[in-house]
C-alpha cells in the first residue's frame, strides 16, 4: 500500500480509504447496503490488514449507526495507526438546528460523533456540503474551536464548488484559523468535471483530494452493461447521477478491454486511472462484501501503461464547459498532465 501526504499537512494517508456508507443500512441508506457489526469487523480487519489506514464515515450515514458500528468494531481502541474521518452538515433530526454549519450544530454533532465512534478525537472532520445560510466566518471559527479543544486534528470540505472552497480558504487565512487540508469530491472516468476547477485549486492551494464513489456507484466495476442496471439504481438510489449513458458504456467497454489484458477487473483499472491523476491522495472504496473490498484493494498495485491511460483519457474526455481563456491557468507547468489542458477545439 502506498501512502501519500494529505495536502500541505504532514499527515500520511493510504491511497485507498475504507468507506462505510453501507454500515447499518438504516433509512434511505438501506438502498446502499446493510452491513451489520460482525461483517463490519471482518471488513475493517481486512482493510487494516491490507495497509489501509483511513476509515471514512459521516453522522448522517444510517442516522449515526455507521459511526456506532465503527466504534463498536474498533472497541474504543485504534488498531495500529488507523485514522478516522467524519462529516457533518446534513439534516439529522426534525428540529430547526438539526442541520447546517452553524457553531451550534457543528460542535454538537462533532461531540455526538465522538461518542458514537468511542474516540477522543476525529482525525479529519469534513464540512459535508455547502451551507448558504450560515456565515462562513462562523463555521470556520467553530472548526477552530474544535481543533483548539483537541476534538479534531484536521479539517476539510466535501462537495464544495470552486468558489466556495476559495472563499473558505480566504476567510481561514484572514482570521488565522484552520485551513482545509483536503476536500472530498466526486471524480471518475465518467464524471471529470472536477478537472475544470476543483483539481487545479487543489494543486494551487495544497489540498489533498479524497474521491467518493470512484466507481460511480458500481457502474464502472465492469459487472454491469447497457442492459443491466445496478442494484442501487433499481432501489431508487440516484447518486451519482449519470447524464450520458452511451458515453458511460463506451468507457466501461474500454475498462473491460484493458482489464482483460491485465487479468484484472474493470474496477481495478478505473481506480488505477484515478490514482494517477493530479492532487489525488486517496480513493474512498466501499463494498457490500469482502470480495468487493479485496478486488478494490488490489487496484493499489496496478500500473497502467501510458497508452492505456491515453485510451481511457480519450474515451472519457468531458465536454467543453468553459471557453478556452478560462483554461489557460491549467498550463502544464502549473498543473501537470497535458491532457488536462483543453485546446481551442476542446481536444
Amino acid at each position: 500500500m502506498e501512502y501519500r501526504t494529505l495536502g500541505r499537512s504532514g499527515l500520511k494517508v493510504s491511497t485507498l480509504t475504507m468507506g462505510t456508507m453501507t454500515f447499518g443500512g438504516a433509512g434511505a441508506f438501506s438502498a446502499v447496503g446493510k452491513t451489520d457489526l460482525d461483517e463490519a469487523r471482518r471488513m475493517i480487519d481486512l482493510c487494516i490488514g491490507s495497509g489501509i489506514n483511513l476509515i471514512d464515515t459521516a453522522n448522517v450515514y444510517s442516522n449515526g449507526l455507521s459511526e456506532e458500528i465503527i466504534g463498536e468494531a474498533l472497541g474504543g481502541k485504534r488498531k495500529g495507526d488507523v485514522l478516522i474521518a467524519s462529516k457533518a452538515r446534513m439534516r439529522i433530526g426534525d428540529g430547526p438546528n438539526d442541520e447546517g454549519l452553524s457553531r451550534y450544530h457543528l460542535i454538537r454533532e462533532c461531540e455526538k460523533s465522538l461518542k458514537r465512534l468511542r474516540t477522543d478525537v476525529i482525525d479529519i472532520y469534513f464540512l459535508h456540503e455547502w451551507d448558504g445560510t450560515t456565515p462562513l466566518e462562523e463555521t470556520i471559527a467553530a472548526l477552530d474551536t474544535l481543533v483548539s479543544q483537541g476534538k479534531v486534528r484536521y479539517v476539510g470540505c466535501s462537495n464544495y464548488s470552486g468558489w466556495q472552497v476559495m472563499k473558505a480558504l480566504g476567510i481561514s487565512d484572514r482570521q488565522h484559523q484552520p485551513r482545509f487540508v483536503t476536500q472530498q469530491i466526486h471524480y471518475t472516468l465518467e464524471a471529470r468535471e472536477a478537472e475544470y476547477e476543483l483539481l487545479p485549486i487543489s494543486v494551487d492551494q495544497g489540498l489533498g483530494v479524497l474521491v467518493w464513489s470512484p466507481l460511480a456507484g458500481g457502474l464502472l466495476s465492469g459487472k454491469y452493461n447497457r442492459d443491466q442496471a445496478t442494484a442501487r439504481q433499481l432501489s431508487g438510489w440516484s447518486e451519482p447521477p449519470i447524464r450520458d449513458e452511451d458515453r458511460l458504456w463506451r468507457i466501461v467497454d474500454v475498462l473491460a478491454y484493458i482489464g482483460n489484458n491485465h487479468g484484472v477487473s474493470a474496477a481495478q483499472v478505473a481506480l488505477a486511472w484515478l490514482l494517477g491523476r493530479p492532487a489525488i491522495s486517496s480513493l474512498v472504496i466501499g463494498g457490500r462484501t469482502e470480495a468487493q473490498f479485496k478486488d478494490n484493494i488490489a487496484a493499489a498495485s496496478l500500473v497502467l501503461t501510458s497508452d492505456e491511460r491515453a485510451r481511457l483519457d480519450a474515451v472519457s474526455r468531458p465536454p467543453v464547459l468553459y471557453p478556452y481563456w478560462h483554461q489557460q491557468f491549467t498550463a502544464k507547468d502549473r498543473f501537470g498532465p497535458a491532457d488536462l489542458v483543453l485546446d481551442r477545439e476542446g481536444v
